[in-house]
Formats: C-alpha cells, structure tokens, sequence
C-alpha cells in the first residue's frame, strides 16, 4: 500500500499524487475525493467576507477539481474509472446562514459531478457524489468542532448541540463514517456501473424534501 502525506491545497500537488500512484500501480481506477471542513459564520452574512469563501472553495472545491483534472487523464487513456465526491447536504439543503460558505464550495462539487458525469460518459467513466448530513467525526464532534462551536456560541453543553442536531433526522443519530464508505465502495465498483451523474444523500432522512 502506498500512503502519501500531502497538502491538496496547494495547487502542484494533485499531478504529484497522481503521478506516484501511475508509478506505483501502472493505472488509476477510482478516485474519492474526500477532503473538506467547515468554519461556522455566526456572525450573519455580512460578516462572511471574501477570504472566508476563498477559503471554503480552497478547501472544498478546488481539491477535488484538481484531483479530478490530473487523475482524469490516466483513466481517458484506458477507457474506464470511476469517481466519487464527497459533498454534503449543504450543497441544496441550508437552514440556517452558518455555514454560507460551505454550503456554496459543496453546490460546486455537486455541480462539476454532474458536469463531468456527462462528458466523461463515453470515456467510460463514471461520475457520481454522495451527500451526508452530519457523521460522526472531528469535524463535528471535535473539540473545536461544530457542536462545540455552536455550544460555546449558545452558552449551552456540546451533548446537547448534537442531540439537537441528531434530533432532526429520522433515525435520531448521526451517520458512521463507515457507512459513507460503504457507500462510496458500492458507486465505485462495477455492481452500479451504470450509475453516473448521481448525488446520493445519506442523512437518516434529515432533508425532508427531494
């Protein structure tokens, strides 16, 4: 196994990381784009000024643009692969103005899926993202996280933050990062291999409308 410690943000790595994995294994299959973070605005809109979206769209879009665009490549030339992008149920589904910025790196990625589900079709790949709602990880449960965030902002406890939160689906719990995984296994073998374009929610049926 090769494991690369890299920081996807700056914009040489991608052909770097996907130049050693050619070099490694002779061919690239599938791509999970699976980086991404959230600062929460609650100061409102006006507030939200151009470096914090620059820094969303860094962080959430322009990653997997450009893991996208140097991996694509080597997966024309063969004829086939498979993508999956990581989004999140902010790209469509905003409560509330907190995570703004967020929200709007997310719609680009669900945007560039669709986009490249249908120009990359005949090369033989497919293109597909997945939407959680919150799961169970750092970004939310972290010290510094999101419930804590909101916790500290609201003079309340960070448990009562996420029962709030896991309150709003219907299965009253969060999302395991293993069933993310499962999911991106499943959209990245040939058992769905006529899927492509699509953006699959896993929320527990927090988003109420399709």
């Amino acid at each position: 196994m090769l494991a690369l410690a890299a920081d996807l943000t700056d914009p040489a790595v991608a052909p770097t990381v996907v130049r050693r994995a050619l070099e490694e294994y002779g061919r690239i299959d599938v791509l999970v784009n699976n980086v991404g973070g959230v600062r929460l605005r609650l100061d409102g809109f006006p507030a939200v000024d151009d470096d914090a979206f620059r820094w969303a769209l860094e962080l959430n879009f322009l990653t997997t643009l450009r893991m996208t665009r140097a991996a694509v490549v080597a997966m024309v030339e063969r004829q086939g692969g498979a993508i999956v992008n990581i989004a999140s149920v902010n790209a469509f589904f905003q409560p509330d103005g907190a995570t703004v910025d967020y929200g709007a790196a997310k719609a680009a990625v669900v945007n560039l899926t669709t986009s490249l589900a249908q120009e990359l079709g005949p090369a033989g790949i497919r293109v597909n993202a997945i939407s959680p709602g919150p799961v169970e990880t750092e970004l939310w449960l972290g010290e510094h996280g999101v419930a804590a965030t909101i916790a500290a902002a609201t003079g309340s406890d960070p448990a009562a933050a996420r029962e709030q939160a896991a309150g709003s689906a219907a299965t009253r719990r969060f999302t395991r990062p293993d069933e993310v995984a499962a999911l991106a296994v499943m959209l990245a073998s040939e058992r769905v291999a006529n899927v492509t374009g699509a953006n699959v929610v896993i929320d527990g049926g927090l988003v109420k409308t399709s």
